[in-house]
């Protein structure tokens, strides 16, 4: 009678899941079924956690070469 419509089960993600995703997303390659996949976690915190450290680590590591580069370079 006056039953709602239930929403699916949401899945908790894994760490692997998360670095996966991030990674596919960075490099822009995300499937539309894993991306909807993540949409649908419920959660999007370790997401953003995930993006952020993804994005620090490569801000480092390309100031790390650039830095190398111009101190071989400059010998």
């Amino acid at each position: 009678m006056g039953e709602k419509p239930q929403k699916p089960a949401r899945q908790r993600v894994g760490l692997l899941q998360v670095i996966r995703s991030v990674s596919a997303a960075a490099f822009g390659v995300q499937a539309r079924k894993n991306q909807e996949a993540d949409f649908n976690s419920g959660n999007p915190v370790p997401f953003i956690i995930g993006g952020l450290i993804f994005t620090l680590v490569f801000v480092i590591s390309i100031a790390l070469i650039v830095h190398w580069i111009v101190r071989t370079q400059g010998s």
